[in-house]
């Protein structure tokens, strides 16, 4: 049955590239999944596996951190909508350009990861501040959503690994604490930073599309074929470009003081999905506040306007709970264990952590999970650490990168979902334009991994 368990994430990514529809393909391989947890739990009645894909959705929402993650994603519309209904986001783009502070290009690149950098405390907040506040630039400078959805989606998580101090940082520490490690766990994950070679080759390969403007495979024919350059598809005149920074502004403070409010005063132990939900809700709050009292809109306007974006970002919410209740299946399923299982026993020694690297890349992968992977190939990282000796950061390293790397390719993530949702553009077409630069980066991150193990172990 171990090898079963494959099935639906492989279901999932068939039905995405024949049909080109992620929410069949995601409803799909539910469906799938839970006809085969029935046959494995031997319930001959299979043909309860719609009640039970339907319960799973049910119980998927039912979930805290879930339903944070979804309302802040129709929050997010809302949000969108008030900023570019009020003009802010052209008045904000004609400020910029006229300021000299976005007037190429490059400098328009630059900018975005910059603000993905600089918004390291949660990878949703951070591709959510980069992407809305990118669009209308990228838009002026006739750069594809593609594109922006690229640059934030490669800077956000690579980011947060490496940096560290915030939730990614916490959760990862919880792992290793529970095990008798040569060092302590936090030295043992900061020297992991100096072995993720996948988020430093990421953050490389960014660096040089926007120092280089250019761009390769399809996503070359993706900028090629913009005929029209249009700002966020609106007709409202340019106001004032507060209408667009303070409630941006207020979203990432408001961010970092709920995280340390939530982690009772310590930054990386607040929670993720709290705080994003909770500065995203006052960012909308602000904004629909500004819309009164300059007024813009009346109030009946203001809502109205609101649900509109809401319902705009309607399908996307959708891929992004089924993305979850996909994983909440194949875990019950055993997928990610059954995908851990390839290490196998009798590798060489230098071919170990290469193998925790491409261990962890399927499992993302086909789970459209990272922080799943971290916590099902942690426990088996460890225990090869204590009986083989092997360099603790180096095998840290290589599982976290995995874990990004995968989800970075995965077209049933809910990272790809939310990255396409604050760049404006369709999940399979950032998919596609993104997967030869996470697929070059993860070929370079192989190599870099056997010739640091044949350093390290050889």
């Amino acid at each position: 049955m171990d090898w079963m368990s494959v099935i639906p994430p492989l279901v999932a990514i068939a039905v995405v590239f024949w049909k080109k529809e992620v929410i069949l393909a995601l409803a799909l391989a539910v469906l799938c999944a839970e006809a085969l947890i029935l046959v494995n739990a031997d319930i001959a009645s299979s043909y309860m596996a719609p009640i039970n894909a339907i319960e799973r959705v049910v119980d998927t929402a039912a979930s805290p951190g879930n339903t944070r993650v979804l309302i802040f994603s129709v929050l997010v519309g809302a949000l969108l909508a008030f900023i570019r209904d009020s003009g802010g986001v052209t008045a904000t783009v004609n400020f910029l350009v006229n300021k000299g502070v976005a007037k190429s290009r490059k400098q328009v690149g630059g900018l975005t990861m910059f603000t993905g950098i600089a918004v390291f405390i949660e990878s949703n907040l951070s591709v959510l501040t980069a992407g809305i506040f990118a669009r209308g630039l990228f838009d002026r400078f006739g750069m594809s959503r593609a594109r922006l959805a690229y640059i934030i989606d490669s800077t956000s998580a690579p980011v947060c690994i490496l940096i560290l101090l915030n939730g990614w940082g916490a959760f990862i520490l919880s792992l290793l604490d529970a095990y008798e490690l040569p060092a302590s766990s936090a030295s043992i994950l900061w020297g992991s930073v100096f072995f993720n070679f996948y988020a430093i080759f990421t953050l490389l390969i960014v660096a040089y599309t926007i120092s280089a403007d250019k761009v390769h495979g399809p996503m070359a024919e993706e900028e090629k074929a913009l005929t029209h350059v249009e700002v966020n598809q609106t007709t409202e005149p340019a106001t004032k470009a507060r209408f667009m920074l303070v409630p941006l502004i207020i979203m990432v403070l408001s961010m970092v003081g709920f995280m340390f409010w939530t982690g009772n005063g310590v930054l990386s132990e607040g929670s993720g999905s709290k705080s994003v939900l909770y500065a995203t809700a006052l960012a909308t709050a602000i904004a629909y506040g500004q819309l009164l009292i300059h007024k813009r809109f009346t109030h009946k306007e203001a809502v109205e306007i609101g649900f509109k974006g809401m319902g705009e970002l309607l399908p996307l919410v959708t891929i992004v709970l089924l993305s979850l209740t996909l994983g909440n299946s194949l875990k019950v399923l055993g997928t990610g264990v059954f995908v851990a299982g390839i290490v196998g026993e009798y590798l060489p020694l230098v071919l170990i952590v290469p193998m925790l690297f491409i261990a962890g890349a399927i499992m993302s992968f086909t789970t459209g999970t990272s922080w799943g992977t971290f916590a099902i190939l942690i426990p088996i990282g460890v225990p090869l650490i204590q009986s083989l000796g092997l360099p603790p950061s180096l095998v840290i390293g290589a599982i976290l990168g995995g874990g990004i790397f995968g989800d970075h390719c995965s077209p049933i993530s809910d990272t790809t979902a939310v990255s396409s949702l604050a760049a404006g553009t369709d999940v399979l077409t950032h998919v596609k334009t993104q997967f030869p630069y996470a697929l070059f980066a993860g070929a370079l991150t192989l190599i870099a991994y056997f010739v640091a193990s044949l350093i390290m172990l050889g």
